[in-house]
C-alpha cells in the first residue's frame, strides 16, 4: 500500500532495523493476539459506555484514557502483559496508511451520510471558508510560532510541516463528541462539516510540505497545480462513485443486505481509488461520496431498508470509534513515554503545553479573521457560537497517523529520527490535551453560554405536542369503558394509580389556551 505521504526515502533508518530485530528476538506474538486486543477493547468500551451513560464525561475521552493506561502498562512492564501485550504491540506498530484505510472510510462515510442535506446547503459557504483559508491560516500561524520560539533549529519547511499536521480539526474526534453533547443542529452541522472538509485539505497541505522537507523543489506553479489536482480530483472521484452506486441501488428492491454491502464496499473502493491509484485526497473523496448519498440515496433506498442502512452505519461507526480512540491512547502513551529520550534540557513537556496554547491561539485567529464572512453566510454566526467553534477544535486519529508516517519516514538525510520522535511526542500530547481538556469542558461551556437549552419556539412546540398527546390518550381511555371485555374492570382504581388520568375529572386540555407557553398562548 503506497504511503500517504508519497515520498521515496534515500535509505532506511538503522534505528528501525535494530528495533525490528529486537522485536523479532523478544516477541513470540501471534497475529491472532491482535484480534484478542480488538475484542478486549470493544468489551472495555461497551462497559464504559454503560457505566458513564447519563454523566457529563464524554465517551471518547474515557476510551482515550483506557488506551493510554493500556499503553503505559505495556511500556512500563516491559512487554509482560501476555497476549494482550502482544496485541497492543501489533496494533501499535500498525502501518499508519493501513490505520487510515481501515477506519477512516467507514467513519467518514457514516458521518457525512447522516448529515442533513438542507443544513449542508445552508452551511456550505461557512464550511469552505473554514476548510480552505482557515487551514492555511492555522498552518502558517502554527508554523511561524514553532519556528520562532522552539529551540530545535528546524527550518521553515519542517516547522510548517508540523503546523500543517496540527492545523485542522479531526472529524473522528469532533463528530463523536458532538453527538454526545446535544449541541444545536446548526452548530453540529457546521463543526461536523468543517472538520470533514478541512481534514481532507490538511492532508493535502501536509503532503505538500512533506515533499518539500524530503528535498523536492516546488515553485508556486507546481504547488497550485498540486492543490487543485488533489481537490478537484477527489470531488470528481467521489461524485463518480456516488452516481454509479445510486444507479445500482435503484435496481435493488427490498434487499437490505445488498444495499448495505454496496454502500460499505463503495466507501472503501472510493478511498482506495483516490488515495492509492489517483494520488488525491481519499478523505475528501469519501466525504463527497457520503454527502452525495445523503442527498440522493433516499430515492434509491426506501422505507425500512433506509432505516436499516442508517442503523448499520451507526453500529459500524460505534465499533470503529471505540477501536480508534483506544488505539490512539496506546499510540499516545508510546509517543509520550518515548519522548523522555528526546527531551531538550528536561523541558520538552513545557514546550508541549506551549504548543497547546499555540493551537488554541491559532484557532482563535482563524475564527476571528473569518468571523465577518462567517456572519454573512448560511445561518450566520453569533459570538456565542464563535466561542464554541473555537473551543471545539479537537485533534485525533488522523493527526496521529500522519505523525506516525513522519516517524517511520525519518532517520535519513532530510529528516532525522530525533525529529520524527519529537513529531509523534508533540502530536500525541496535543491529541490528548485537546480531547481531555477541550472535549471534557465543551458541555460545561455550552451550559455556561446557555446554548444547551431549548429555544422559546421549540418549548412552545413541545408543550403543544404534549397537550395533543395527552388529549389523544384521554380520549382513548374513555373509549375503553365501552369495551365489553374490559367492562368488569375497576376503573376508579385504575384512575387512582395513573396520575395523568386524573385529568378526566377536569375534562380535556385545550392545547391552544390551556397549556403554558402554547403556540397561541396569548391569542
Amino acid at each position: 500500500m503506497a504511503s500517504i505521504i508519497g515520498a521515496a526515502l534515500p535509505y532506511s533508518s538503522p534505528e528501525k532495523t535494530i528495533t525490528s530485530s529486537l522485536y523479532s528476538d523478544e516477541s513470540d506474538s501471534n497475529p491472532v493476539d491482535a484480534v484478542i486486543f480488538a475484542g478486549t477493547s470493544l468489551v472495555l468500551g461497551t462497559a464504559c459506555r454503560q457505566l458513564f451513560n447519563g454523566t457529563r464525561v464524554p465517551y471518547t475521552v474515557v476510551l482515550l484514557v483506557i488506551g493510554i493506561v493500556l499503553g503505559s502498562l505495556e511500556y512500563g512492564t516491559k512487554h509482560n502483559l501476555g497476549k494482550i501485550g502482544n496485541g497492543i504491540r501489533i496494533w501499535n506498530d500498525i502501518n499508519p496508511d493501513l490505520l487510515l484505510a481501515v477506519f477512516l472510510p467507514a467513519l467518514l462515510f457514516e458521518s457525512s451520510f447522516s448529515m442533513d442535506v438542507h443544513q449542508i446547503k445552508r452551511c456550505m459557504g461557512q464550511m469552505v471558508l473554514l476548510a480552505g483559508p482557515g487551514v492555511l491560516i492555522s498552518t502558517f500561524c502554527l508554523g511561524a510560532l514553532i519556528k520562532l520560539t522552539f529551540p530545535y533549529n528546524w527550518d521553515w519547511k519542517t516547522s510548517l510541516l508540523l503546523g500543517g499536521l496540527l492545523g485542522a480539526t479531526d472529524p473522528v474526534a469532533v463528530v463523536a463528541l458532538l453527538k454526545e453533547l446535544g449541541a444545536s443542529k446548526k452548530m453540529t452541522t457546521l463543526i461536523d462539516g468543517e472538520s470533514l472538509m478541512n481534514d481532507g485539505v490538511s492532508v493535502v497541505v501536509f503532503q505538500l510540505f512533506f515533499k518539500m522537507v524530503m528535498g523536492q523543489n516546488s515553485d508556486w506553479g507546481s504547488i497550485i497545480k498540486f492543490l487543485v489536482q488533489n481537490s478537484l480530483g477527489a470531488v470528481g472521484i467521489g461524485l463518480a462513485f456516488g452516481i454509479a452506486s445510486v444507479i445500482w441501488l435503484k435496481f435493488v428492491f427490498n434487499d437490505t443486505v445488498v444495499q448495505i454491502t454496496v454502500t460499505l464496499s463503495v466507501s472503501y473502493f472510493a478511498y482506495y481509488t483516490a488515495q492509492e491509484w489517483a494520488g488525491v485526497s481519499g478523505i475528501l473523496t469519501v466525504m463527497i461520496l457520503g454527502m452525495f448519498f445523503a442527498a440522493f440515496a433516499r430515492t434509491a433506498v426506501k422505507g425500512e431498508s433506509h432505516q436499516s442502512l442508517h442503523h448499520f452505519w451507526e453500529m459500524a461507526a460505534y465499533i470503529a470509534n471505540t477501536l480508534v480512540f483506544i488505539l490512539s491512547g496506546v499510540i499516545i502513551a508510546e509517543g509520550v513515554l518515548s519522548g523522555r529520550r528526546i527531551s531538550y534540557k528536561g523541558i520538552s513537556w513545557g514546550f508541549l503545553f506551549l504548543l497547546y496554547l499555540y493551537v488554541q491561539l491559532s484557532r482563535c485567529v482563524v475564527v476571528g479573521v473569518l468571523y465577518p464572512l462567517l456572519c454573512r453566510f448560511g445561518y450566520g454566526l453569533d459570538w456565542k457560537e464563535s466561542i464554541i467553534l473555537t473551543w471545539s477544535g479537537l485533534r485525533g486519529a488522523v493527526s496521529l497517523s500522519l505523525a506516525l508516517s513522519v516517524k517511520q519516514s525519518s532517520g535519513n538525510l532530510y529528516l532525522s529520527s530525533e525529529t520524527g520522535t519529537r513529531f509523534l511526542f508533540f502530536t500525541g500530547g496535543i491529541v490528548f490535551l485537546t480531547l481531555v481538556v477541550n472535549g471534557s469542558t465543551t458541555q460545561l461551556l455550552l451550559h455556561f453560554l446557555r446554548m444547551d437549552t431549548l429555544t422559546a419556539s421549540k418549548k412552545r412546540i413541545l408543550e403543544y405536542t404534549k397537550c395533543e398527546m395527552m388529549n389523544t390518550a384521554l380520549k382513548a381511555f374513555e373509549n375503553l369503558g365501552d369495551d365489553e371485555e374490559l367492562g368488569s374492570a375497576d376503573w376508579p382504581t385504575v384512575t387512582r394509580h395513573v396520575s395523568s388520568l386524573k385529568d378526566l375529572e377536569r375534562g380535556h386540555v385545550n392545547p391552544y389556551n390551556g397549556c403554558p407557553g402554547s403556540l397561541l398562548g396569548d391569542a
